[in-house]
């Protein structure tokens, strides 16, 4: 008898990392793949990027609409809401032996949320990773303590998700998700890429992705991403390739100033989706990658180039010395990109150390979730850790 895996996705950067794992569920003998796509996904706004998991060649098997032509915080609370009663629905029908979620978006906790309360066990991917800066970090342990299993991106996070109170048998660290995809993806060569995305790298290049700030309100993510303009207003001789905000408190009007400052200016270009294939092709391209994203500490060093780390929305994550940290204002962010461009930072990036393993994450994720027995899972004991753990 087949185990019903169900995997959840809502945004494009999610389905980028969980495609390879949805293939191996896919294909193993003991798995059938259930998927349920929300969020973003479903939004012509945000490119209605479902299509990049048909294209892919996965069927859908649920579509939850929940997001509000609005991000305000009213408005993102009201959207979990929509969340939860439509995965309720969609659980119902489909009636999967285990969830999959990944990460710490509030799309994800209403996912998780349904499944708590509909008795069905659930498999986190990427607990136990901190971000100060935005209230994912709560989202995030939130869900930890919802789920069952627990896959990590390194050994800190795994002794945090133990710290949480989750037995040490059901927490397995595979590495990141991330590397796992740019180990097996066959990227577009500089000329494919160029002629894809319409546009000529030139000497210099930078991807920038700047995210909502969502503990310091709309306000402050405006102003930082107000300095982030000025500091590459300058920069005429860089292209600047812009992929636009998640649908986060504030990020319309993010996206809003970012579109403004790409007119007229010949260097610049905006996409609302690039999807896994060219975004991971740009990496390979740029010199650096410039924002708040997570993208950045993840899967940036495995390219071997720099990223400028703007603020305090990754702050906690564990960083490879390809990481320049940087103050949110435009003296501090020139300041950054021009150690990015230097000869001595750009001579260490070839050793920086990638903290998020070496690939191979989706197949023993796959394993175990075909393997792991699931009777009585969702009865949890609070692990309690010993003097010796804290020693």
């Amino acid at each position: 008898m087949t185990r019903k895996v169900c995997v959840v996705t809502g945004t494009r950067a999610e389905f980028g990392l969980l495609c390879w794992l949805m293939g191996e569920i896919q294909s193993h003998p003991q798995l059938e793949l259930q998927v349920i796509a929300t969020g973003m996904h479903l939004s012509p706004e945000f490119g209605s990027t479902y299509r990049e998991i048909e294209e892919a060649g996965f069927e859908i098997d649920a579509r939850v609409e929940m997001l509000l032509s609005s991000d305000t915080y009213t408005a993102v609370t009201k959207s979990m809401g929509l969340g939860v009663i439509g995965f309720a629905d969609a659980y119902e029908r489909l009636a999967p032996d285990i969830v999959v979620v990944l990460g710490d978006r509030f799309e994800i906790f209403a996912a998780t949320s349904a499944a708590m309360i509909a008795g069905v066990p659930v498999a986190h991917l990427h607990g136990g990773e901190t971000t100060e800066g935005a209230f994912d970090e709560a989202i995030r342990h939130s869900i930890t303590k919802m789920s069952h299993l627990h896959f990590v991106a390194a050994e800190e996070y795994r002794q945090r998700v133990i710290q949480l109170g989750e037995h040490p048998d059901r927490v397995f660290n595979f590495g990141g998700m991330g590397i796992d995809a740019i180990k097996r993806i066959k990227l577009l060569s500089r000329e494919e890429l160029e002629r894809s995305l319409e546009l000529s790298f030139g000497e210099k290049s930078l991807l920038v992705t700047f995210h909502p700030v969502t503990l310091e309100g709309g306000a402050s993510s405006a102003a930082q991403m107000n300095e982030l303009l000025a500091a590459l207003e300058g920069l005429n001789d860089t292209t600047l390739i812009f992929t636009m905000p998640n649908a986060d408190t504030g990020g319309r009007e993010l996206s809003a100033m970012v579109r403004r400052f790409a007119e007229n200016r010949a260097n610049v270009r905006v996409y609302t989706s690039l999807g896994q294939l060219r975004y991971f092709s740009c990496l390979s391209q740029v010199s650096g990658v410039v924002g708040n994203s997570s993208s950045g500490l993840l899967e940036a060093p495995a390219f071997h180039i720099g990223t400028v780390n703007i603020g305090d929305r990754q702050k906690g994550r564990l960083k490879a010395s390809s990481v320049i940290d940087c103050e949110p204002n435009r003296k501090a962010i020139a300041a950054a990109l021009e150690k990015l461009y230097s000869a001595d930072f750009q001579a260490g990036l070839a050793s920086a150390f990638n903290p998020y393993g070496n690939g191979g994450a989706s197949e023993a994720i796959a394993k175990v979730l075909a393997e792991y027995p699931l009777e009585n899972i969702r009865k949890k004991a609070f692990y309690n850790l010993s003097a010796n753990d804290f020693s």
